[in-house]
């Protein structure tokens, strides 16, 4: 079941979001240069900076049906499963703003998970970014224009990367 099949009205997301903190899953995508994509946000929280892309997970949706529609409403690409990408780990993001207003803060528990796709299998919907672009890590790191919750899982993709390569060879 998804929020589009069975909307949450408004005033009850809003209700949410002020008491609640929200299970989300952030999407580290990686091509074959090792760079990693991100998005210029649209809508707040953090509208107006570079952020992976990613989505909240929605009441009675498993992980792998949020996987599916966050990666096809994000990406333009449909993963089937957790199968297909590997867990970081779990970030807490704290947000003074949200989607309502300036004076509602957010708070997400995000699961960031990392895979590897090419930018001829994405399609750039424009509904959370406005622009995309890939960016060496080195570059991630510094630029002051990517979010730090866009930055925080940088140690885990380190490792990951470092166990990728030794099961290449």
């Amino acid at each position: 079941m998804t929020i589009e099949n069975n909307p949450l009205p408004l005033s009850s997301f809003k209700q949410v979001v002020q008491n609640s903190p929200l299970f989300a899953m952030d999407l580290v995508v990686l091509n074959q240069q090792n760079e990693v994509l991100v998005g210029e946000r649209l809508n707040a929280p953090a509208k107006g900076v570079w952020f992976v892309p990613g989505g909240r997970v929605y009441k009675n949706e498993t992980l792998d049906q949020a996987l599916q529609r966050i990666s096809k409403s994000e990406l333009g690409l449909m993963l089937t499963g957790l199968n297909q990408v590997t867990l970081l780990g779990l970030y807490e993001h704290f947000y003074s703003d949200s989607f309502f207003s300036q004076n509602v803060s957010t708070h997400y528990i995000n699961a960031t998970h990392v895979f590897r796709a090419e930018r001829r299998e994405l399609s750039f919907p424009k509904q959370q970014h406005g622009r995309y672009r890939w960016l060496e890590m080195d570059s991630l790191k510094k630029d002051e224009s990517v979010h730090e919750y866009s930055k925080v899982f940088l140690p885990e993709l380190v490792k990951w990367l470092a166990q990728e390569s030794l099961q290449k060879k």
